[in-house]
């Protein structure tokens, strides 16, 4: 099938296929003219793409996984490489969770702060304006 084909049968764009394509993910047959032509298991390496970006893991992370299925697994997550890149993507969630929950605590305590020097905020004018028109 041509790139166009396989990018409207796995959900993505030609675009994308092409990236896949120079991060080594995909390696079509060139049919003699020097077309590119994907066959089925590109078509599930790409779809298999999308699925991990879906996850967390982005294409440029994907290689142990597309590697897995190529050498004959059912799963792109049967093998000790695919297994540690789940590892290694829980490791960088853990470490941005953990960056966010401090950058979180610094600003609760400097909102804290401030909101013990700062006295009451005056009524907006517009709620002044509205109340001085409303009969009571």
């Amino acid at each position: 099938m041509q790139i166009s084909e396989l990018a409207a049968r796995a959900g993505v764009t030609v675009k994308a296929v092409r990236y896949y394509e120079r991060l080594g993910l995909l390696l079509p047959q060139r049919l003699a003219n020097g077309y590119r032509d994907y066959g089925a298991e590109e078509l599930r390496a790409v779809r298999e793409i999308r699925e991990l970006a879906a996850t967390g893991i982005p294409p440029g992370k994907a290689a142990p996984f597309i590697a897995c299925l190529h050498s004959g697994h059912e799963r792109s997550d049967e093998c000790p490489a695919s297994v540690e890149a789940y590892r290694d993507g829980i490791a960088e969630l853990d470490a941005a969770i953990a960056t966010l929950e401090r950058r979180r605590q610094q600003l609760s305590r400097r909102l804290a702060d401030t909101e013990g020097r700062i006295p009451a905020a005056p009524e907006p004018l517009c709620a002044l304006a509205l109340s001085a028109t409303t009969p009571r």
